[in-house]
């Protein structure tokens, strides 16, 4: 799932591998936001209490064909009160991983509110986009294209790459692939940032 962006392996290579990329986990509070952080941290679940702030780690992920890239992730709180703060952590960021319960229908609609509010600010405009459908191993979970569909994915603005990946945050699965595609989107994006400078 995704817009359109095809794998390149060649463009996984352009990257120097000492490079820390900035990248912002969101999402409403108990999405799994923490829980994503630690299990691509420590490789195991960690037991997660809410965010009252934010939780900042560097942690080094091999990606691929055994390419080592440093991400410095910032996981921000999601209560309500906690989202108008967003904006200030998505400042200069490379990537944004926007996190959802896959189980909580009810709050779907408020979860593309806050997902399209982030994703339309000016300076956010072209970020790439992450969107972990968690916890895809409970039964009542909602299917990938129902998540789409519910967050009207296709609604975003036409410069946001975004891809939709399943996760059970608990268990690790899907996280890596996640990553992979992020880093992929990253790396195109700023080759063409590279390319429309050297046309101006």
């Amino acid at each position: 799932m995704g817009n359109g962006l095809s794998d390149q392996n060649s463009i996984l290579s352009s990257l120097p591998s000492f490079q820390s990329l900035h990248i912002v986990i969101l999402g409403l509070d108990c999405a799994g936001k923490t829980t994503v952080l630690y299990r691509l941290q420590f490789n195991e679940f960690v037991n997660t209490v809410p965010t009252k702030g934010f939780n900042a780690e560097r942690i080094r992920v091999t990606l691929g064909h055994s390419k080592t890239v440093t991400f410095h992730f910032w996981d921000v709180g999601g209560q309500e009160k906690l989202r108008p703060l967003w904006k200030s952590y998505t400042r200069c960021t490379d990537g944004i991983i926007y996190v959802v319960d896959s189980v909580d229908l009810e709050r779907m609609e408020e979860a593309k509110t806050e997902l399209h509010k982030i994703t339309r600010m000016s300076e956010n405009q072209g970020v790439p986009v992450l969107v972990i459908a968690n916890k895809q191993d409970l039964r009542n979970s909602l299917s990938l294209s129902e998540v789409e569909k519910l967050l009207a994915l296709n609604e975003l603005c036409c410069t946001t790459p975004w891809h939709l990946q399943p996760a059970c945050a608990i268990i690790g699965e899907g996280l890596k692939e996640g990553l992979e595609k992020l880093y992929e989107m990253i790396l195109k994006r700023r080759k063409m940032l590279r390319q429309q400078k050297r046309k101006r």
